[in-house]
């Protein structure tokens, strides 16, 4: 129907020896048509023709509408048709010929259009723009990788025309980041279908590895070996290391998950492609990144590097899950053993320096005496550094799951029971805190011995424990040790404090009478004994005191109120009774009766405070005045 046979005077003239005159099919013809279309536009974009004005421009602008674009690739898929059946049925036509240089022309301006798509696009498929349209762009990849090579080969303008709509799909204003992404892809496919991968690949880890690799510089990441950090004093690392944990965390969720995207999206034809592409785009930097915290680990330990190394193992083990998936691919594995290798060199390091820890509190060798029995230095230290350590309770847990307590210490248990034996303390970082707090208080045992005053080393110890009671409550140590250890403690602190007001006011409780009442019926010269060996054992009690210190407010209440009650009370009533007797005996002997009930409270609410609030009992105050160097707390002189 489409061909006519040769005429009968044709037939006639042809010899036996001349071959027939080859056929066209209706298939060659529509293959043919193809190439001429597809030289026509290829040509015209022909880079090293000076004719067109496009030569200047972008296939893929926006001033082609695109439409130029789609029309390209359609010719470049129609050539490779028409290659393989020529190659198949006439490897010797010359319109092999041509559509081989077709197809080199046609390679050579999408290998320039790649180029310029991908430095003229540089500010907007940055990492961030990838990450923040991260769902669209791994949607896009999802789509396009199930997409087959031979899909893409019958239809890639149907492929072309599914990639604009799910840009349109997922953002209704497509960014510039999405439609540069699109158009990579589909030049991408296109060259590696066409079997000039290599050239595409070559291009792309050029320009990206660059940006990758500006990124880490200026992020502040550096490739520091063990030997240089070593030399290096401890602040100029702790410098180092803040600006490591502000790259960290960029680095990984944005700079390579953003590359990571990008990769599997524009190379989503082909696994291999994608793995070696971001392998050598991402892996130099990311070993670096990861290769600092364990040259870090394995500087010299001491106990104040504890926090910069808790805050390096955090990092690493808070982005681990982001780690292990975008640095996935087998090519990468380097990359997931040196961050894991990282995590395992800082564990160590964070346990060696709990055992220092442990080890510099048993060795603290301070033998003066705290003025006033007051807070000692060495509990401030060692509260302190627990406060903070709370804060890390997550990381230590993994840490020290199965590091156990020490079995062989010879702390004396004079005073505590060991956390050991403690059932509210079950995770062990809980057990380990209260073992450190133990070790302390065995510590502070041995300083109390240092007063020679018993009392003093009772108000020592009850100062002490309640600043350690008062930290914990105060801070995330009070969730790991609980609130049973906490009031078991805040006990002990009053008994303590029950203990000092024992030895410490001993004498001026036996220098009251028993019962008031009875002493009214005493001989005048009994009961003159009776305010004298009172003003002494109080005066002696208030002047050996007056430099001794509370630091705890509620404590220093609890102790005046406590001392009040059990005083004034009692002399109130020998005060009443006896008084106007001893006054009437002889003349003066008011000198006996020095303080009046309320003045008691005065004075025992002027307590506490040390040195430098201390005064002395003046022996001249009358019955009938009031201390006037302190008025502070006065509500004491009262029973309650």
């Amino acid at each position: 129907m489409f061909f006519k046979s040769p005429s009968p005077s044709t037939s006639r003239t042809a010899t036996p020896s001349s071959s027939p005159p080859h056929r066209h099919t209706f298939s060659e013809s529509l293959i043919e048509e193809n190439i001429l279309i597809a030289q026509s536009i290829i040509t015209k974009w022909d880079v090293h023709s000076s004719v067109h004005a496009c030569n200047i421009d972008s296939l893929f602008s926006a001033a082609n509408n695109r439409q130029e674009a789609k029309q390209f690739i359609k010719s470049v898929n129609d050539l490779q048709s028409a290659m393989h059946y020529f190659v198949s049925h006439h490897s010797g036509s010359q319109k092999l010929v041509q559509a081989q240089n077709l197809m080199q022309t046609a390679m050579k301006r999408l290998e320039k259009e790649f180029y310029q798509m991908l430095k003229a696009n540089r500010d907007y498929l940055d990492a961030e723009s990838m990450s923040v349209s991260n769902h669209s762009s791994m949607a896009l990849s999802s789509r396009a990788s199930r997409a087959s090579l031979s899909d893409m080969e019958e239809d890639s303008e149907d492929e072309f025309r599914s990639t604009d709509d799910l840009v349109s799909e997922n953002m209704e204003r497509p960014s510039v980041s999405m439609i540069a992404m699109a158009d990579l892809k589909s030049i991408a496919d296109c060259m590696i279908s066409s079997g000039y991968g290599k050239e595409c690949v070559r291009i792309y880890k050029i320009s990206r590895k660059s940006i990758v690799d500006e990124a880490i510089y200026h992020l502040g990441v550096e490739k520091l070996s063990f030997s240089l950090i070593q030399k290096m004093d401890w602040e100029a690392v702790e410098i180092k290391i803040k600006h490591w944990l502000h790259a960290v965390k960029f680095a990984v969720k944005t700079l390579f998950y953003g590359e990571r995207i990008l990769c599997d999206y524009v190379f989503s034809v082909s696994d291999s492609i994608r793995e070696s592409c971001f392998t050598e785009i991402c892996k130099e930097g990311a070993m670096t990144l990861f290769g600092f915290p364990e040259n870090v680990a394995k500087c010299k330990k001491t106990p104040e590097k504890m926090f910069r190394t808790l805050d390096l193992y955090e990092a690493v083990s808070d982005l681990w899950p982001e780690i292990e998936s975008i640095f996935g691919f087998e090519s990468t594995s380097d990359v997931r053993s040196q961050a894991l290798n990282s995590l395992i060199r800082l564990g160590d390091a964070v346990r060696t320096m709990l055992t220092d820890f442990e080890s510099a509190i048993q060795k603290d060798t301070s033998k003066t005496p705290i003025p006033g029995g007051g807070v000692h230095p060495l509990t401030r230290y060692v509260m302190n550094y627990l406060t903070f350590l709370a804060d890390y309770s997550g990381s230590l847990t993994d840490i020290i799951a199965d590091s156990p307590l020490p079995t062989n210490s010879p702390l004396p248990e004079t005073y505590y029971a060991s956390p050991k034996k403690d059932d509210d303390l079950s995770s062990p970082v809980s057990m380990r805190i209260a073992w450190l707090i133990l070790v302390l208080l065995c510590k502070l045992d041995g300083r109390a011995e240092l007063y020679k005053d018993v009392a003093l080393s009772y108000l020592f110890f009850a100062n002490n424990l309640q600043y350690i009671v008062t930290k914990v409550r105060t801070s995330n140590l009070s969730l790991l040790l609980g609130e049973d250890w906490v009031a078991k403690h805040d006990t002990k602190v009053r008994q303590y404090a029950a203990n000092y007001e024992r030895f410490g006011w001993s004498k001026v409780f036996a220098s009251l009478p028993d019962n008031p009442a009875v002493a009214a019926e005493m001989p005048i010269e009994q009961v003159r004994n009776g305010f004298r060996l009172f003003n002494l054992s109080f005066e002696d009690a208030y002047k050996k005191q007056s430099s001794w210190v509370v630091l705890d407010p509620k404590l220093r209440d609890e102790i005046k109120i406590s001392l009040a009650r059990k005083i004034v009370p009692v002399y109130r009533e020998f005060y009443e009774l006896n008084r106007n007797s001893v006054v009437r005996s002889e003349p003066g002997s008011q000198n006996l009766v020095r303080y009046a009930p309320d003045d008691l409270g005065n004075y025992l609410s002027d307590l506490f405070y040390g040195a430098a609030a201390g005064g002395s009992v003046s022996g001249s105050v009358s019955s009938n005045s009031t201390p006037s160097h302190s008025s502070r707390g006065s509500h004491y002189g009262r029973s309650h």
